[in-house]
Parts: C-alpha cells; structure tokens; sequence
C-alpha cells in the first residue's frame, strides 16, 4: 500500500469514529475492499461500512444464517461449492435449472447471505484476513421459463455490491438460452460497472477453454471439462476460524 492510500484509509477510519461506529474488529484489508468499492474516495468508503456494520446487526445477529433457517432452498440442490481455482479462489456453481422463484423473499435473502458467506468462508486458509475473493459460476443449461427468476438474480448482485464489495473475483455465465437474453439485459441495469467488468458470459468453444483454464480443471464437474464430482454446499464442512 502506497503512502496515498495509507492516507484514504486513515481518513476513512476518522470518519467512521466521527459516524459513531468503530474499526476496532477489522483489519485494513477489510476496510480497504469498501475504499475500493467507493473509488478511493474515503468519507463515501466509511459510510458504506457503517451502513454495512448496521446492516450485519439486524439482518444477521448470529453472525452467520444457520441451514435450518434456509432449508426449504437448500433442498433444491442447486448451489455447489468445488474448491479452489488454479489461483486459490473458491468456485461455487449455481444450477439454475433447479431453481424455483421464491415465495418467501426474506427467507431468499438470509439464503443469498448463507451461501456468501459460506463459499468465503470456505476461502479462509486459517486466520481471515479480509480480502478473500470468490469465483461464482451461473449455469443456466436446461432452464426453463419456470426457473427464470430476475429478482433472485438483482438481489444476489445487489447484495454483493452493497454488503460484500470487492469479493466477487469473477462470474462466469454458461449456455444462456435465447430467451433469457432479455432477462439478462434488464438484470444488468441494476449492476454496478465494476461488477458487469467481473461477469463473462461464455458462448464458444474458445471461450469454455479460456473458462476452464481460469478455474481448473480439478474443480470443475466434468460436464464443464473438469474431472471433479459435484459438491452440495450443504455438505460441505468448513473448519472453525482461527483468532
């Protein structure tokens, strides 16, 4: 870190004291994902994390959404958790196909933190540090009009943005259908530039090969050209953190 950034992020810390909140918990690759998010600009950084510290208090008091608050999506089987990338990333896959619109849209979102949570927990080699990244995989292979689900998608994103910025590595897009192209459109307008940057969507055969490079081969299922199995993400087990 530079001598200007070390600067940003001593300001950023004077106006989260001046907001009333405190940096006390959190390292300085933390805080530094939300100057990032904010382009550098530290008064608009710290009320980001404020309003992501208050956020965090009301919506997740455990400190982490438990699976039997989250069981009735959890039982459609269609979010996977592979493992690291060639780079050290962990890679979750989104089977879309089976994926049905929620009724339940508050019980949606302690889903949606579930599972962020979880697959960046899962990135955490001992001691986290703060900036762990993740890489999300959207297959959209075999869906049908009955899975096609915008909101889902702008609230997945929209969280991502406002609660856990600079976490996304990169989201890959696979066999999106015609009709879903208009879908997508409409779901990009709510996208921030840096997350459009991060998303690809891949629809040749030079394009899977550069996917599958990027993410590896030991992670991916072999229907993606990997040599991996399927893994649920509910039965994963991660290790407690270390203080």
């Amino acid at each position: 870190m530079d001598s200007n950034q070390q600067l940003k992020l001593t300001q950023m810390k004077n106006f989260i004291q001046k907001l009333g909140s405190s940096t006390e918990k959190y390292g300085d690759p933390t805080l530094e994902r939300f100057l990032i998010a904010r382009s550098m600009d530290p008064n608009k950084a710290a009320k980001m994390f404020v309003s992501w510290q208050k956020w965090r208090a009301s919506f997740v008091p455990l400190g982490f959404i438990p699976d039997s608050q989250v069981t009735e999506q959890l039982d459609h089987r269609k979010v996977f958790l592979q493992g690291f990338s060639k780079d050290g990333y962990p890679v979750a896959i989104v089977k879309a196909c089976n994926h049905y619109p929620a009724k339940d849209q508050p019980q949606f979102k302690k889903f949606v933190v579930h599972l962020l949570d979880k697959i960046i927990a899962s990135g955490v080699k001992g001691t986290e540090i703060g900036n762990e990244k993740m890489i999300a995989i959207l297959d959209l292979d075999q869906i049908g009009y009955k899975n096609v689900d915008a909101r889902a998608l702008i609230t997945g994103f929209q969280f991502l943005q406002a609660y856990y910025p600079e976490r996304l590595k990169k989201c890959y897009i696979l066999s999106m259908p015609w009709f879903f192209v208009s879908v997508w459109k409409m779901v990009s307008r709510f996208l921030e530039k840096a997350t459009l940057e991060k998303i690809v969507i891949v629809t040749n055969e030079e394009e899977k090969k550069q996917f599958i490079r990027e993410v590896g081969e030991d992670v991916l299922p072999e229907e993606y050209g990997g040599r991996a199995n399927f893994v649920l993400i509910q039965d994963v087990v991660l290790p407690p953190l270390e203080d």
